[in-house]
């Protein structure tokens, strides 16, 4: 079981990993910790916001919208490779997931189908919200899938994990498509090589 690692130790690893960070307001104590513990923490799981523009992207992720407040993860990956740091702590990014999955994540097996939604995702992961429309049309650039797999290594790297525990919002929870534009295998693959 591991608790999640401290708003600085996770700033760190993030720049360590060579990503840029940009720090949006008080992200440090933004969460949504009353509605529920944070933690242990399990893995990263990976989403596309079906939104464009990068400034409208982040103050969606942070403060939400009606019927989701937010945070609606740690970190937001623009397209330019920047992560914004919009929250820490539970937020609200992953819902309800499939627990057959959530115990392949814990033993990094290869994941099961994902048909039930019966376990709190918020609770057991990191989670980062990546610019792009969701359309399989809208590109991602070079600089935001280096940033996907530098931010999901630096968590990793902290936790002793392989990229086994980085997972796709399709992966976890019935119905949904994120991100949509380029394979969790291959996503994966990209951050075992940088964990070597």
């Amino acid at each position: 079981m591991a608790p999640p690692m401290s708003a600085s130790s996770f700033l760190s690893r993030l720049k360590a990993e060579g990503v840029t960070v940009v720090e949006v307001g008080d992200w440090e104590q933004h969460n949504r910790n009353h509605k529920g513990p944070w933690g242990p923490v399990h893995g990263v799981m990976i989403h596309h916001t079906v939104t464009s523009g990068s400034a409208r992207t982040v103050e969606i992720c942070r403060d939400g919208y009606s019927g989701l407040p937010g945070p609606l993860c740690h970190g937001v990956i623009t397209k330019d490779g920047r992560v914004h740091l919009v929250g820490y702590g539970r937020s609200n990014h992953a819902g309800l997931g499939d627990d057959e999955v959530l115990r392949a994540v814990i033993a990094e097996k290869a994941l099961p189908s994902d048909n039930e939604a019966n376990t709190d995702g918020n609770r057991h992961f990191y989670g980062f919200e990546c610019e792009n429309l969701g359309d399989g049309e809208d590109p991602w650039p070079e600089a935001q899938l280096d940033a996907v797999e530098r931010a999901a290594a630096a968590v990793c790297r902290h936790h002793g994990w392989t990229e086994r525990s980085v997972i796709g919002h399709l992966e976890w929870q019935p119905g949904k498509i994120d991100p949509r534009g380029f394979t969790m295998a291959s996503m994966r693959a990209r951050i075992a090589e940088r964990l070597k």
